[in-house]
């Protein structure tokens, strides 16, 4: 039996979907062809009709017989298959639903296995599959490919899409396909640590990208490209651009040796040993400062041997935590340890690395990365790290932060 995981399903609470059911309002007043795709018990339909009357012809796609209890509503019409394989030739004038969401790869790594076997053909038929895509972005693209002339899509999705660079062509298909509204709604899902947002797109040809807050107007770009979507305020603006360059044009970002590295170089052993020094992760690393002698990987490095994981762990740089949230975390590596993880920064002018870290380390700094990217994805990227604003005195080591 699939379970609710496997499939990538999360039940939507009642009041998310009336949320998401006063976002729309018909412009004509005949009948119209809703959709709700991976649909189980079609609790967006019914709360449609509900709302709506009965007059509206209702579709239903579903994948998973297990999962499928139809509704004894009018004029609705299911179909068993899988959305983003289904032939069908029909336009709709509303899509709405709560697609399922995850990364498809093996059981032992990832939660959607179930789809494995047709992630091939998903790539097939997607124009903005890219990287490790979660399978909520094919259903966003598939279901605005479905919208008639003047048709509105509105979805219940992860905010992951709004900043990764795996979503960066999804933007940018959503940027020419009309008007995006989205709202920041947060951890509403009961015991899923997942933050969403709601997405309306009204196809057009107009390029405006609306922010909110829950229903309070954030941000407006009236010709919006497909760039990250982030919390922007008049402070940030001008804070990024007063700085006459950014972490990114500075150093080269690069990250950590992963695990399956460490375990097949023949310098590294899953016991200590003379000359021997732990890999590092991020759990050694607070702000300014490293613990060089816990061992949290089990990976014991001969220390003359680690450059050959990593060339830049044979010198002294940055390291920069990955997974600490919308937060900077910095350290000066000064004893060239390995690390398992986390961004590491390489100059590539002559710049004053102790007090950029404590520059990054500052109350200022995370203000400005708590204000743009709030909890909207669980870990720091490279081009976040990149887009910080370095001021010239704190490069040069002038200003004492």
């Amino acid at each position: 039996m699939k379970t609710k995981k496997a499939l990538g399903a999360v039940s939507t609470p009642p009041e998310v979907i009336r949320f998401m059911l006063s976002l729309f309002s018909p412009t004509k007043t005949d009948s119209l062809k809703v959709l709700e795709p991976a649909c189980g018990d079609a609790p967006f339909l019914q709360a449609f009709q509900e709302k709506f009357g009965d007059k509206h012809a209702l579709f239903g796609v579903e994948y998973d017989a297990e999962t499928l209890r139809p509704p004894a509503l009018p004029n609705f019409h299911f179909e068993q298959t899988d959305f983003l394989l289904w032939d069908d030739e029909r336009k709709f004038d509303l899509i709405l639903g709560n697609p399922p969401y995850g990364i498809i790869g093996d059981r032992s790594h990832y939660p959607i296995y179930t789809f494995k076997d047709m992630k091939a053909a998903y790539r097939q038929r997607s124009e903005t599959w890219h990287g490790k895509y979660n399978i909520y972005g094919a259903f966003i693209e598939q279901a605005v490919k479905r919208l008639g002339d003047a048709g509105e899509l509105i979805f219940v999705v992860p905010s992951t899409w709004m900043l990764l660079q795996d979503f960066k062509l999804l933007r940018k298909f959503l940027a020419e396909s009309g008007e995006l509204h989205v709202y920041y709604l947060g951890r509403i899902f009961p015991g899923v640590q997942v933050t969403a947002v709601v997405i309306h797109l009204k196809k057009s040809s107009c390029r405006t990208l609306r922010l909110y807050d829950e229903k309070t107007l954030w941000l407006e770009k009236n010709d919006y490209q497909g760039e990250m979507i982030r919390f922007e305020t008049g402070e940030t603006q001008k804070w990024e651009q007063s700085a006459s360059q950014t972490l990114g044009e500075l150093f080269d970002i690069f990250f950590a040796a992963r695990s399956p590295e460490f375990k097949k170089n023949p310098f590294v052993h899953d016991h200590q040993f003379i000359g021997a020094t732990p890999a590092l992760t991020g759990r050694n690393l607070s702000p300014g400062k490293i613990d060089y002698e816990t061992n949290h990987t089990n990976f014991w490095v001969k220390h003359s041997g680690a450059a050959t994981l990593r060339e830049f762990y044979g010198f002294a740089h940055i390291v920069i935590g990955h997974t600490k949230g919308a937060r900077v975390v910095a350290a000066y590596d000064e004893k060239c340890y390995p690390w398992r993880e986390e961004f590491h920064l390489v100059p590539k002018v002559n710049v004053h690395e102790r007090q950029i870290v404590e520059y990054l380390n500052s109350e200022q700094v995370q203000v400005h990365i708590k204000t743009l990217y709030r909890d909207l994805i669980p870990h720091l990227t490279r081009l976040q790290l990149a887009m910080i604003p370095i001021p010239d005195e704190v490069a040069s080591g002038i200003s004492q932060v």
